[in-house]
């Protein structure tokens, strides 16, 4: 592979075609954008040297590494780049340019985060995770839903604020941005770090964003927010956290008051927001585990969960497309009526 390829993060192929996207009126030209691009990125990844530093800067005497490719951040990208994919597949019935460049830009970003190997090239992914998201809210254009982003945009802001401190800390302590294992949370740096993961994880107490902004989202919009920002939020707890066991009652929580929750509610799309918060507790508990096998688990949950959550998404943004509701009050005897979806 020519060395310029060879150094090109595939999550910053997605972004400048999602940028792209949205000067493209030709509906077919950009979709097709949309759907080539992921493929590309696909085998950008699987050809990439594992281990090494493939692009990297120095500012202001401190090493940035902007594309690194290991065991861990691999299955995450990889699972961000399918996802985008087929994310990029359902939209096929949309005719919407910002919807269709910012979601890919919201992959690529997922992407880049997870590939990065310091402390603020995860920081500016983040945010450009909470940027292009909100996307996929506001263009559901009702008043709901713009409130509704605003209210998540200022929360993801937020947890952007407390990564940038607690760097901030780490730098002035440390000299360093490597990413590395945090073993001591009474370190003011290593817990203002903590929270902003915990804030893109939806703990307990810090997930009511998740259940208020999801279900508002375009059909689109949902299933590509249940890919990537509470997926990043676990990469980034499995790299920098592995083994506190404060996490393992953190993700206990999690997975049992979301039941209580979910099984009262009637908005469908809000009930799987709820499950989504309840399998990331289980991730959560992992992580807190902290053995090789508890992370392999972690990693595999997150894989398969990117993809049956956002399958369940996809049938329920066919139903909300199809009758109008996904009110469970109001829909019965879809198997007849919509046969293919029920199989999915």
């Amino acid at each position: 592979m020519p060395p310029m390829l060879a150094s090109l993060n595939p999550g910053w192929l997605l972004i400048l075609a999602g940028v792209a996207s949205l000067f493209i009126t030709a509906r077919q030209v950009r979709q097709a954008v949309t759907i080539a691009v992921p493929m590309i990125g696909l085998a950008l990844l699987v050809t990439a040297t594992p281990n090494v530093d493939l692009a990297s800067a120095d500012i202001l005497g401190l090493k940035l590494v902007l594309y690194r490719v290991d065991g861990l951040n691999f299955v995450f990208s990889l699972a961000f780049l399918i996802a985008a994919l087929l994310n990029a597949i359902y939209a096929l019935h949309t005719d919407d340019r910002i919807q269709d460049g910012m979601a890919l830009a919201y992959g690529g970003a997922a992407v880049s985060a997870t590939l990065g190997g310091d402390l603020m090239t995860l920081f500016v992914f983040w945010e450009l995770t909470a940027v292009t998201s909100v996307f996929m809210i506001l263009r559901a254009q009702t008043r709901a839903s713009y409130q509704a982003a605003m209210r998540y945009l200022g929360v993801q802001v937020l947890s952007g604020v407390l990564l940038l401190t607690g760097i901030a800390y780490v730098l002035n302590s440390r000299g360093t941005l490597a990413l590395e294992a945090f073993t001591d949370l009474r370190d003011p740096g290593v817990l203002f770090i903590f929270f902003a993961f915990g804030i893109k994880a939806a703990f307990p107490l810090l997930h009511n964003w998740l259940q208020d902004a999801y279900p508002k989202a375009t059909v689109v919009g949902s299933v590509v927010l249940s890919a990537f920002t509470t997926k990043l939020a676990i990469y980034a707890l499995a790299r920098m956290f592995p083994g506190q066991h404060y996490l393992i009652w953190i993700g206990a929580i999690m997975t049992v008051f979301p039941v209580f929750y979910a099984v009262i509610e009637n908005d469908l799309r809000k009930v799987l927001s709820y499950s989504i918060n309840n399998q990331m507790g289980f991730m959560v508990c992992g992580v807190g585990l902290g053995t090789p096998l508890a992370i392999n688990g972690v990693v595999a949950h997150a894989f398969a969960d990117i993809f049956f959550k956002g399958l369940l998404m996809m049938s329920m943004g066919a139903v909300l497309y199809r009758t109008g509701t996904v009110k469970a009050s109001e829909l019965g005897g879809l198997h007849r009526s919509m046969p293919w979806t029920t199989l999915f």
